[in-house]
């Protein structure tokens, strides 16, 4: 059973329930720990088997202040093949949409990760059945990618 990690910024919860429900759909198959983003080191990432990153996109395509000093502390570290993949929530009132989820998987991507899937997007909050499908989706892809990969 492999070791899963979910770390995520939330301001209004939007974030937190993507994280909630992918931890739901994990668990099935895998152990799993879930953390504010905020509270772990981007040099703890390769102790586990795979990594999602969750973020809220704050004003217009920015990461939020508490995700910057991770991102930061992420150009410095080697994570050498960790399976990733991350996830966020925005408001397609603004032009960048969902920006924060490239921004890291970007990073991850740099920092020597391999991303198991395309980043997941949600307007809001997950309460609709596509988004409660997407978070099932990237569950399972990332499950079935950490037993291919690790």
């Amino acid at each position: 059973m492999a070791h899963i990690l979910i770390a995520f910024a939330s301001m209004s919860g939007n974030t937190e329930d993507i994280a909630d429900l992918l931890k739901s759909h994990l668990t099935k198959y895998h152990e799993v720990t879930i953390e504010e983003i905020e509270d772990i080191s981007p040099s703890d990432l390769s102790d586990y088997d795979a990594v999602l990153l969750g973020s809220y996109t704050w004003n217009d395509g920015d990461l939020p202040y508490e995700v910057e000093d991770f991102y930061e502390e992420l150009e410095e570290v080697e994570l050498n093949g960790v399976p990733a993949s991350v996830f966020g929530s925005g408001d397609r009132m603004y032009p960048m949409f969902c920006e924060a989820v490239h921004t890291l998987e970007k990073q991850l991507k740099e920092s020597g990760a391999v991303l198991v899937s395309e980043g997941l997007t949600v307007e809001m909050n997950p309460d609709t059945s596509a988004d409660i499908e997407g978070c099932r989706i990237l569950a399972q892809e990332v499950a079935r990618q950490v037993s291919v990969l690790r």
